[in-house]
C-alpha cells in the first residue's frame, strides 16, 4: 500500500510551515484571534525578537474549559459553521490552522476564562497536551509560547537576526493598531516599552508614532461612500515619498491586506505627482459587504479577491483625486529642527496652516522647535480647532464631490468646458499669485509674494502646463486613421512578435495595424490622428510595450503617455532666460492648471520660503 493518512501531528507541522514563517507570523495570527474576541487591550512581550518566547495577554471574551480544549484541535474554530459562512466572513481568523499549527512547532502555555467561572490552564508541546489544571477567573486569555521550532530545527536557520525579525513583529503591530485604532496595543521587547497606542480611535494619532510627528503633518483625511464602498483614512502630501510600497496600508473590513491592484488603483491617484520610482505614504481603510471580498485564498489571509474589483479602484482613485484639489501642495522649505523638547510636544498641531506675513510669529507654536508665546491650553485650543477646520473642509469637499459624482457618473475622464472652468477657479485659489523679481541660472524664476519667497522650476511649470493643453486636445480628437506616404517599420524579437500576433485585435480597436513584412518586421501604414507629430515610433514602442506587460490595450494610458511626451519635448529648457513678462505670464498660466504642484513626471514646479523661515535662517527669529 502507498497511499496512507498523515498522522495529525505531521500535518500540523506541514500546515505550520504555511501559517508560521517566523515569530511575527505568531503574533499576527494571536493578535488575531485576541481582536476576534473582542478585547480592547492587547499587550504583546516579546523575547530575543520571539525566537525565546511570545506572550500574548488580552481582555478578551475568554474560553470555557471545554472550548480551550477544543481549540488546539485542527480545523477547530468557533467561527464557520457551514459552507454558507465562508461567503459572510466578518471575523479576522476563521481557518481553525493558527492555534494547532503554532503549537504543533513550540512548547505552549494557554490561561483562559470567561470571566464567569474559575479559567482554565493547558500546556501543550508539540502539538499534545502535557497538563491540564484550573486557574484565576480573570477574564481574557494569555498566551506563552516558548522555543517555537524547538522539534523542527531546519526552521530555525531560515530565521535572520534579532534585528530584522523584530522589525516583522514591530511592523505586524503597528498595522494592527493602523487597522484598529479603537483597541489599544502595547509591545514589548526584553521587557523594553517600544510601542503603545491609546485605543481612542484617533487614527493620526497613531500614524504620528508609527511614521513620525513630521509625516503626520502632512497627511490629508479622505473619506468617500458609494453603495458598496465606504473609504476613510489619511494620504500622505506628494511630498512625502518612499521607496517600496511598504508604506501602503489597505485594511478591508478591519483586516490589513497586501493587492497590487488596489495599490495601482492608489498610484493612480496620485497620477502625475508623484516622482518616478517613488511611493506614497497611505493608510486606507474600506468596509464593504463580506459578500463582495474572498479572503478564503490565502493561508495566512493577506491576500484577498474582490467581486466588484472595477468599482472599488475607480471609487479609492477618484477619493484620492479630488483629495488633492481641494490641497495647496506647495513643499515649505523648513530649517533643520533643533533637539525637541518632549515636554511641549503634546501641543504641537497636525494640521500647518500658513499664515500671511503679519501673523506668522504668533503662530510660531506650530513649529516642534520654538518656543511657545501662548500658554499650553491656548496653543492646544487653537491648533484643536485648526486640524476640526480642516478636516471638516475635506468632509464638506467630499459630500459636494459625491453629489457631483452621482449627478455625472464616476471615472469620467472627459469634464464639460463648465468643470474645466470651475477646476480653473479652483486651481487658481490654491495657488496664490506671485510676483516674479528674477530668474537663477535661467532655469528657476524667483518670485515673491506677502508669504514670502517661492522658486518655480521653469522646464517643470510649462511641462504642467503644456501636458494638460496636450491631454485635453489628443483627448478630444477622434481615433481616425493618418495615411502614412511611407510606411514606419518595426523589428521585434521573438516574444514581442508572438504577442502582437496574439493582441492584434485589440490593436486594430486602437487604430494599430501591424502588417508582416518578414521574419518578425513589420510595417505600418496609417496610424490615429492623434499620434503626436515626429513621435509616432516612440507612440508605437510604447503601445507594444504596454501589450507585453499589461496583457492589454488601454487607450485612455496611451493618449496619457503620448500628452506626456510631447509636454517633455516641446516645453522650454534649462538656461532659457525669459523676460518679466514672459514670467509673469507662465506663472499665470501655471495657476490656472488643473494640478499646478508638479510636473507629468512628478516632480515638484513651485518650493516656499515662508517670511519666518527666511527670518530663522537669518537669525532675526530665534
Amino acid at each position: 500500500m502507498k497511499i496512507i493518512q498523515m498522522p495529525d501531528s505531521l500535518a500540523n507541522k506541514i500546515a505550520a510551515g504555511e501559517v508560521v514563517e517566523r515569530p511575527a507570523s505568531v503574533v499576527k495570527e494571536l493578535v488575531e484571534n485576541s481582536i476576534d474576541a473582542k478585547s480592547t487591550t492587547i499587550k504583546v512581550e516579546v523575547m530575543e525578537a520571539g525566537l525565546q518566547s511570545i506572550k500574548i495577554t488580552d481582555n478578551g471574551e475568554g474560553m470555557s474549559e471545554d472550548d480551550c480544549s477544543r481549540a488546539f484541535l485542527r480545523h477547530a474554530t468557533s467561527k464557520i459553521r457551514n459552507e454558507d459562512d465562508l461567503f459572510h466572513v466578518r471575523t479576522l481568523g476563521f481557518r481553525g490552522e493558527a492555534l494547532a499549527s503554532i503549537a504543533a512547532v513550540s512548547r505552549l502555555t494557554v490561561k483562559t476564562s470567561t470571566g464567569e467561572e474559575a479559567g482554565t490552564v493547558v500546556q501543550l508541546e508539540g502539538g499534545k497536551v502535557i497538563n491540564q489544571s484550573k486557574g484565576d477567573a480573570r477574564q481574557g486569555t494569555e498566551l506563552l509560547i516558548e522555543d517555537i521550532f524547538f522539534n523542527t530545527p531546519a526552521r530555525l536557520k531560515y530565521m535572520k537576526t534579532i534585528h530584522t525579525e523584530l522589525g516583522h513583529i514591530t511592523d505586524i503591530i503597528n498595522r494592527m493598531a493602523l487597522s484598529h485604532p479603537m483597541i489599544r496595543f502595547e509591545l514589548y521587547h526584553n521587557d523594553k516599552q517600544l510601542f503603545q497606542s491609546s485605543g481612542r480611535g484617533d487614527m493620526l494619532q497613531i500614524i504620528s508614532q508609527v511614521y513620525g510627528m513630521s509625516v503626520a503633518k502632512k497627511m490629508i483625511p479622505v473619506q468617500h461612500k458609494t453603495l458598496d464602498f465606504t473609504i476613510n483614512g489619511y494620504i500622505a502630501k506628494p511630498e512625502v515619498t518612499r521607496a517600496s510600497r511598504n508604506y501602503i496600508s489597505t485594511v478591508i473590513n478591519g483586516r490589513y491586506i497586501r493587492s497590487i491592484p488596489l495599490a495601482k488603483a492608489i498610484l493612480s491617484g496620485y497620477h502625475t505627482l508623484l516622482p518616478i520610482g517613488r511611493n506614497p505614504l497611505v493608510v486606507l481603510s474600506i468596509d464593504m459587504d463580506p459578500i463582495l471580498v474572498d479572503v478564503n485564498v490565502h493561508p495566512t489571509k493577506l491576500e484577498v479577491r474582490f467581486s466588484k474589483e472595477k468599482e472599488l479602484f475607480e471609487a479609492v482613485e477618484t477619493t484620492i483625486k479630488q483629495a488633492f484639489r481641494e490641497q495647496t501642495l506647495i513643499p515649505d522649505v523648513k530649517q533643520p529642527r533643533r533637539e525637541k523638547d518632549t515636554s511641549t510636544q503634546s501641543s504641537f498641531s497636525f494640521y500647518e496652516n500658513r499664515q500671511p506675513r503679519q501673523e506668522t510669529r504668533s503662530q510660531s507654536h506650530f513649529s516642534l522647535n520654538d518656543e511657545d508665546p501662548l500658554t499650553t491650553n491656548e496653543a492646544k485650543q487653537l491648533e484643536e480647532d485648526a486640524f476640526i477646520q480642516a478636516q471638516n473642509a475635506a468632509a464638506e469637499s467630499f459630500t459636494a464631490y459625491e453629489q457631483q459624482t452621482n449627478d455625472q457618473g464616476q471615472g469620467s475622464s472627459v469634464l464639460t468646458e463648465e468643470q474645466k472652468q470651475d477646476s480653473v477657479e479652483q486651481s487658481s485659489r490654491r495657488v496664490p499669485v506671485m510676483y516674479p523679481i528674477g530668474q537663477h541660472h535661467g532655469t528657476y524664476i524667483l518670485a515673491q509674494n506677502e508669504e514670502g519667497l517661492y522658486i518655480i522650476d521653469q522646464h517643470a511649470a510649462q511641462e504642467r502646463i503644456k501636458y494638460e493643453y496636450y491631454r485635453d486636445k489628443i483627448g478630444d480628437v477622434p481615433n481616425e486613421l493618418q495615411e502614412l506616404l511611407l510606411p514606419l517599420t518595426f523589428d521585434f524579437t521573438k516574444t514581442e512578435a508572438l504577442m502582437i500576433e496574439q493582441y492584434q485585435e485589440g490593436l486594430k480597436k486602437v487604430g494599430i495595424f501591424f502588417e508582416h513584412f518578414g521574419q518578425h518586421t513589420y510595417i505600418i501604414r496609417a496610424h490615429p490622428q492623434w499620434f503626436p507629430r515626429g513621435f509616432e515610433e516612440e507612440v508605437i514602442h510604447e503601445i507594444v510595450e504596454q501589450v507585453i506587460t499589461d496583457e492589454k490595450v488601454d487607450l485612455y494610458k496611451l493618449r496619457e503617455d503620448a500628452a506626456i511626451l510631447m509636454s517633455c519635448k516641446k516645453s522650454i529648457k534649462a538656461n532659457h532666460y525669459l523676460n518679466n513678462d514672459d514670467m509673469f505670464q507662465l506663472l499665470e498660466d501655471l495657476r490656472k492648471s488643473t494640478d499646478p504642484f508638479t510636473c507629468p513626471h512628478g516632480r515638484p514646479i513651485i518650493i516656499h520660503f515662508s517670511e519666518y523661515e527666511m527670518e530663522k535662517m537669518f537669525k532675526r527669529v530665534m
